[in-house]
């Protein structure tokens, strides 16, 4: 992804886990390749018979690629090592690969496909949630309440398959290269009742276990510290283990989401993240914040 360049709402995804991170690269690769010959958008989309809004989407990552296209493509770029075209071409076949979600895509928002990519490929996940539990840590009957409560009008069958898609999501903290998840929540996203009592007293101890696995670091923002550096609301920062690809932010709405990489709005967010977790109580008191919330509950 080119840095200083923003994301979106609307994006389409064809690929799986750390498939989106490698189209995301080979968009990448082809822009910087492009921009060293000088070679305008226009004219490469005129090489490949598209307009100069695909290479755009192209060099973002936001759409799948056609074998003959990325071929065309490094042949204008001047692209000739058989080696140097193989790995690329490789490169642009992985990153077509179907995610285990698409089964899903019958009641999963295609602005939240690429968002559930790029968590699965990433190495450290840090998230401030102010209206409910984070997705990750959820419990199913949580979840179900969650999902109700935000799509009064599906099935009770899309209710399931929805929940079923968050608990499948869930399974990242315990994968073979399971990322480090650092959340902080608000003291209102663990008192906002979603679900009946005992719904909310298993969520909450759902979180003073998951809180004792080592690659999950928990904290809770309390009332009494007042307002915080998460004044604009919810928001997740993801870091990936390949150096080509910039940090992002991600931020989620009514009807689609933004994908924030430019340097200045990341930094931004890293220091309120950053004082997030420096305000907070530190993670070893969260079970005790958690376990005097239990007792009101």
């Amino acid at each position: 992804m080119s840095a200083g360049e923003s994301w979106g709402s609307s994006q389409t995804l064809s690929t799986g886990g750390g498939s989106v991170v490698r189209r995301i690269l080979l968009g990448s690769q082809l822009r910087r390749l492009r921009d060293s010959l000088g070679i305008t958008r226009e004219a490469a989309g005129y090489s490949i018979r598209a307009s100069e809004s695909k290479i755009s989407r192209m060099e973002l990552g936001r759409v799948s690629f056609k074998s003959r296209d990325v071929e065309d493509l490094l042949t204008l770029y001047g692209v000739l090592d058989a080696t140097e075209r193989e790995a690329l071409l490789g490169l642009a076949k992985e990153a077509n690969l179907a995610g285990w979600w698409h089964s899903y895509g019958d009641v999963l928002p295609g602005w939240f496909q690429t968002y559930i990519g790029l968590e699965g490929a990433a190495s450290l996940i840090r998230a401030y949630e102010v209206q409910f539990v984070h997705g990750l840590l959820q419990t199913e009957a949580y979840a179900h309440a969650v999902v109700t409560r935000g799509n009064s009008e599906a099935s009770a069958a899309d209710i399931d398959r929805r929940v079923a898609l968050r608990l499948e999501r869930q399974k990242v903290l315990v994968a073979e290269h399971a990322p480090q998840l650092h959340a902080v929540l608000d003291e209102s996203a663990l008192r906002r009742p979603y679900g009946k009592r005992d719904v909310m007293r298993a969520q909450l101890e759902h979180l003073i276990e998951i809180s004792e696995m080592a690659n999950v670091t928990l904290q809770v923002m309390p009332f009494s510290f007042g307002g915080h550096a998460g004044e604009s609301g919810s928001f997740a920062m993801l870091r990936f283990p390949e150096s080509d690809l910039s940090d992002l932010v991600y931020l989620e709405q009514l009807t689609g989401s933004l994908y924030l990489d430019k340097s200045e709005e990341v930094a931004q967010y890293d220091r309120a993240m950053s004082q997030l977790q420096q305000d907070s109580p530190p993670p070893e008191d969260t079970r005790s914040i958690i376990r005097d919330i239990l007792r009101t509950a």
